[in-house]
C-alpha cells in the first residue's frame, strides 16, 4: 500500500516518526512523509530511508480557520496527486484540515494521532476560551472522517470524549507515546563527579507552559543552599503567545548554563544527573523517555502526560508536595518551591540518583520501547 505520514514539523518526521516509518517500509509499503516546511537535510535523510517525501501546503503556525480554509483546495489537491491508501497524520492542523482534504481527496482509510491538548485546551481567559471552542470544532471535523484516532494518553481521550470533539463510538486506541529507540538513547553512566557536582537538565522549547521559567526559578532557589549545582537549558525560542522573552533567558543566564538547541541530545543527556522537565502539559513528553532511556532519574509534574513517565508514584505527597516514584520525583504543576525541594532532595542523596535511573531505564524497555508502540499502530492501521 501507498502510506502518507504527515505532520506540521518536517524534522519530526525524522527525529520522532523515523522508527514508525521504517516500520512501515519493512512491512512492504511505500512510504511518503509529507510537511509543510520541507528543508534539504530532512529530505535527505528521508530519501537515504527509502521514504519519498512530499511539501504540503499548509501553515504550521497560528489559528486562523479562513486563512487555512482557504488552504484547503491546494491540500487536497496536494493529496490527490499523492494517491494514498491510508493517511496518519498527527500534530493539530495535519489532524483537523489534512483529515477532511484526504477525505475530499478519496483516501480510503485515514488516521489520525493526538499528540497532545496543545495551547488552545490549556489555560484560562476569554482568549483561550473561544481558541478552545474553535479547535474543539475543527478537531471533531477532522475526526468524523476517520477510521481511527490515537491517543498518547488516557486523559486527552477522555478530554475529547467528555467535551464531544470525538464520539464515543468513533474508534480510538491508546499507545505509549511515540515510542523510545532503546538502542539509539543507550545507558550512559552517570558523570563521574555527579556527587559532588549535579547537574540538572531541562530539555524543551523556550515556553511558559513547557516549565521552562519555572525550572529557572527553582534552580535560583536551589543554588543558594546547593551552590556546586549546575543546570542546563537547551531548546529553540518558540515564537508565539506563549514564548519566553528573550530578557528573560538572558538574565537566567547569570545562574544558568543556556546554551541553545541541539540536533542530537544525547550528549546533554549524558553530561546530566537528572533530568527536568516541569511542564503544564504533554501527550507523553519525548524528551523525558530519551532521558529515562539513557538511565537518568527524572523530575517532572504531576501534570497529564508527564504522570505517565513516573513509574510507581506515592498515593500521597509529603509535606512539601511532593510524590516519589520509582524513577524519580514528582511535584505539582506550577510549584517552584516543592520543584527546587525536590531537586534539592536528589543533590543530597546521589545513591537515589543512581537508583531512580536505572528504574528509569527498566521502565523505558518495559513500556515505551518503540518497536512494541509501533507494531501497536499498525496492527491497528492493519498495515502488519
Amino acid at each position: 500500500m501507498r502510506i502518507l505520514v504527515f505532520g506540521s514539523y518536517a524534522p519530526s518526521l525524522v527525529n520522532f516518526r523515523g522508527p514508525l516509518l521504517r516500520a512501515l517500509l519493512a512491512a512492504g509499503h511505500t512510504v511518503i512523509a509529507a510537511a509543510p516546511d520541507l528543508d534539504a537535510e530532512t529530505v535527505r535523510t528521508l530519501h537515504a530511508m527509502g521514504v519519498e517525501t512530499a511539501q504540503v501546503s499548509l501553515s504550521r503556525k497560528g489559528m486562523n480557520p479562513l486563512r487555512d480554509l482557504a488552504a484547503l483546495t491546494a491540500l487536497v489537491r496536494d493529496i490527490r496527486a499523492l494517491a494514498p491508501d491510508v493517511m496518519l497524520s498527527y500534530t493539530i492542523k495535519p489532524v483537523i484540515y489534512g483529515s477532511i482534504a484526504a477525505r475530499l481527496a478519496g483516501v480510503p482509510r485515514i488516521h489520525a494521532m493526538v499528540e497532545g491538548l496543545g495551547y488552545a485546551f490549556n489555560g484560562r481567559g476569554f482568549r483561550r476560551a473561544v481558541l478552545a471552542v474553535v479547535a474543539g470544532m475543527l478537531y471533531a471535523a477532522g475526526m468524523c472522517v476517520c477510521r481511527s484516532v490515537f491517543f498518547l494518553n488516557e486523559d486527552n481521550r477522555e478530554f475529547f470524549r467528555r467535551h464531544h470533539i470525538i464520539s464515543r463510538r468513533r474508534r480510538t486506541c491508546l499507545v505509549n507515546g511515540t515510542g523510545i529507540d532503546l538502542d539509539h538513547y543507550a545507558p550512559v553512566p552517570l558523570p563521574q563527579d555527579h556527587a559532588e557536582r549535579p547537574v540538572f537538565l531541562c530539555i524543551a522549547r523556550l515556553l511558559r507552559e513547557k516549565g521552562v521559567a519555572d525550572f529557572a526559578a527553582a534552580a535560583r532557589l536551589v543554588r543558594q543552599e546547593c551552590p556546586q549545582a549546575v543546570f542546563r537549558l537547551v531548546g529553540p525560542f518558540d515564537p508565539g503567545v506563549d514564548s519566553v522573552r528573550e530578557a528573560d533567558v538572558a538574565e537566567w543566564r547569570t545562574w544558568m548554563e543556556i546554551p541553545g538547541p541541539t540536533a542530537d541530545v544525547r550528549p546533554a543527556i549524558a553530561g546530566c544527573s537528572v533530568y527536568v522537565l516541569p511542564s503544564y502539559h504533554e501527550g507523553v513528553p519525548r524528551t523525558t523517555l530519551e532521558a529515562m532511556s539513557m538511565q537518568r532519574a527524572v523530575v517532572t509534574t504531576d501534570a497529564v502526560g508527564c504522570r505517565e513517565t513516573m513509574h510507581d508514584v506515592s498515593a500521597q505527597p509529603d509535606a512539601q508536595g511532593i510524590r516519589t516514584g520509582r524513577n524519580g520525583l514528582q511535584v505539582p504543576v506550577g510549584d517552584v518551591p516543592a520543584l527546587a525541594q525536590a531537586m534539592l532532595r536528589l543533590a543530597r542523596n546521589p545513591e537515589l540518583v543512581t537508583r531512580m535511573g536505572e528504574a528509569s531505564r527498566r521502565y523505558a524497555e518495559e513500556r515505551f520501547d518503540v518497536h512494541k508502540v509501533n507494531r501497536a499502530i499498525l496492527q491497528e492501521m492493519e498495515l502488519l
